[in-house]
């Protein structure tokens, strides 16, 4: 399989914009959550040319793709029960030592 340098390029590109994303804001919990799915997305680019063209590894991206949607079903559960409980998504609202 030969592979294509620029689709490399382009994972390697969205996955550190995501975790640019990430690393500047902090003051959502909504945007947090979307810039780690962006990350998730561009490792997903890169195992996809990486990984895609080997025998039977067709199954593990099946298997990421199962736990990326998991971990984006427990991440918006976890922003609707911040929400009901705190009325919005700031950090800055929201004390951490809480029970």
């Amino acid at each position: 399989m030969l592979i294509n340098f620029n689709e490399v390029l382009l994972g390697i590109l969205v996955y550190f914009l995501g975790l640019m994303s990430f690393l500047s804001n902090r003051k959502h919990l909504l945007s947090m959550l979307l810039s780690l799915e962006f990350m998730v997305l561009g490792s997903f680019l890169l195992m996809v040319r990486l990984v895609g063209g080997s025998l039977g590894e067709e199954s593990f991206l099946l298997f990421f793709l199962t736990m990326v949607v998991c971990e984006g079903s427990l991440g918006l559960s976890i922003l609707v029960l911040v929400i009901r409980s705190h009325g919005n998504d700031y950090f800055s609202s929201m004390k951490l030592l809480e029970c």
